[in-house]
């Protein structure tokens, strides 16, 4: 098997990692906090690829930790992390999975304007097209409009930043202690919630405990093949397989969620997958 295609396996499984990681965190909401469960798997993740960087003799308290980058990168990240886990906690799983679909052109749009890379005027097209498709999936003012759904917008907004500013983050920064970070910042990203939501903490029981081991297990797991898979194939052939995370999400929302998709919903998806595939393509024509 070539590394592109290995990359392209691994890429898959992180998206099916992150699924039934957000699978996970949707069971554990029926009677944890949302809050609580955030703090617990942000100070496990957290101790998990800090142990990691260790290892490998890579500082996790460090100085650069107050660069701009990477300060800029651990807000988004909180904002990301709230809004999309609330979003499908609170909402259904496959819209907002759909609705994350969207991150990589708004990543794009971020790049032009924050970062002065130059796009023409078939991925604006496209860009446009691809908010079209989250405009039918969250139907803003008609009868189906669920007000959660802006929720995960927000938090596609918040990921969509994150990745904006890693960007921009030195390369002597690891991804160990990237993932440190972030896994960090989801510790008062939930602490916040249960502040904002007036919760306080839940002694977990046997199932619920399970399920955190579970959530952090897969979570690690996504997150370790997310980095493999980038750094093994080549970008323009492992990054497409990122939409794979739609397909397994759906699955899982039907599967144990009971979840119905409309067609208006799934449209939607298909157009921003799409979307996002068309302007990826032109990205990849521009830099050859």
């Amino acid at each position: 098997m070539s590394d592109n295609l290995r990359g392209a396996a691994l890429m898959a499984l992180a998206m099916a990692a992150f699924s039934l990681e957000d699978m996970f965190i949707k069971l554990l909401a029926d009677g944890l906090p949302v809050g609580q469960i955030l703090v617990l798997l942000g100070i496990g993740g957290a101790a998990i690829f800090g142990a990691i960087a260790r290892h490998k003799g890579q500082a996790v308290l460090t100085p650069l930790l107050l660069t701009p980058a990477i300060l800029t990168r651990n807000v988004f990240e909180m904002i990301g992390t709230i809004g999309f886990v609330l979003g499908f906690v609170l909402a259904s799983l496959a819209t907002a999975s759909a609705i994350l679909q969207s991150a990589p052109l708004l990543v794009t749009l971020g790049a032009v304007l924050f970062l002065g890379e130059k796009v023409g005027w078939r991925r604006w097209s496209a860009i446009a097209v691809g908010f079209a498709g989250v405009l039918l999936i969250v139907r803003p003012g008609m009868a189906g409009f669920e007000p959660a759904t802006m929720l995960a917008v927000l938090g596609v907004f918040g990921l969509a930043g994150r990745d904006l500013a890693t960007r921009v983050i030195p390369p002597s920064v690891s991804s160990y202690q990237l993932s440190c970070w972030a896994f960090a910042m989801i510790i008062p990203a939930g602490l916040f919630l249960m502040l904002v939501m007036g919760e306080g903490m839940v002694l977990p029981g046997r199932a619920e405990v399970f399920g955190l081991i579970g959530a952090l297990g897969i979570g690690v797991l996504g997150y370790y093949t997310l980095v493999a898979a980038m750094r093994l194939g080549e970008l323009s052939f492992v990054t497409p397989f990122r939409y794979t995370r739609m397909i397994f999400a759906l699955v899982i929302a039907v599967l144990v969620f009971d979840e119905r998709p409309d067609a208006l919903t799934l449209t939607g998806a298909a157009i921003i997958i799409a979307a996002g595939l068309y302007t990826l393509w032109r990205e990849t024509r521009a830099t050859a």
